[in-house]
C-alpha cells in the first residue's frame, strides 16, 4: 500500500499560484526563520544569509506555478535556500561556516571546570572542522548539521550519493585525526 504524503500547507500554495499576496506573506512567515537558519549556518553572514534568504523567497514565488507539490513547500524552499547559499560561498571561492556554539555544545552538570574544559574542546573541534577542506565542510554541515541524506546531498551538491558518502567519511576521518592529534578524543 502506498502512502500519500500531505502538506499541511497546500491551500496556502494553491492560493500563491493564484497571486494571493496574503498567501504570499503567510508562508514567508512560515517560513522565513527556519531558512534564514539553514542559509547562515552555510554563509556564515547574516547580512548575507538575508539576501539569500530574500531572493529565495523571490525565486520561489516567481517560480511558484512550476512547484508541482510532489513535496512540501518547506523541503523545495530549503533546497533553493541551500542552492543559492552554496552559490554565494562559490562567489567567494568557498569560505565555508564558523559552526554555531549551540550546535555543538554539550550541556553539563558538572562544575564549572568541567564546563570550561568542555568549551575548549568545542572550540577546537569547530576550529579542525574549518580547517577541512571546502567540500568536506560542505557534505559534513549537509548531513550533520541539516540532516540531508547522502541521495539529498548528491542533488544539492551535483554529485552521486557514492561521492557524498565517501566524502562525509573522510571528513569525518580527517576531522578526528585532527583532534587526536590536538589531544581531543583520545
Amino acid at each position: 500500500m502506498e502512502s500519500v504524503y500531505v502538506d499541511k500547507h497546500y491551500s496556502l500554495v494553491v492560493e500563491c499560484k493564484q497571486g494571493s499576496k496574503k498567501a504570499h506573506y503567510e508562508l514567508y512567515q512560515l517560513y522565513s526563520k527556519a531558512m534564514l537558519n539553514t542559509a547562515y549556518r552555510i554563509v556564515d553572514n547574516l547580512d548575507e544569509a538575508q539576501d539569500v534568504l530574500q531572493e529565495s523567497f523571490l525565486d520561489a514565488f516567481a517560480r511558484i506555478k512550476d512547484f508541482r507539490q510532489e513535496t512540501t513547500f518547506g523541503l523545495w524552499l530549503k533546497q533553493i535556500v541551500i542552492h543559492r547559499s552554496i552559490n554565494l560561498l562559490r562567489k567567494r571561492k568557498m569560505q565555508f561556516v564558523d559552526i554555531e556554539d549551540e550546535q555543538l555544545e554539550i550541556i553539563a552538570d558538572e562544575d564549572e571546570s568541567d564546563n570550561e574544559e568542555i568549551l575548549l574542546k568545542v572550540a577546537q573541534v569547530k576550529a579542525a572542522i574549518k580547517l577541512l577542506p571546502d567540500q568536506y565542510r560542505i557534505v559534513l554541515s549537509l548531513y550533520l548539521l541539516e540532516g540531508y541524506d547522502h541521495e539529498e546531498i548528491g542533488q544539492v551538491l551535483k554529485i552521486s550519493e557514492n561521492t557524498s558518502r565517501t566524502q562525509f567519511l573522510r571528513a569525518k576521518r580527517k576531522l578526528i585525526e585532527m583532534l587526536k592529534q590536538k589531544g581531543i578524543g583520545s
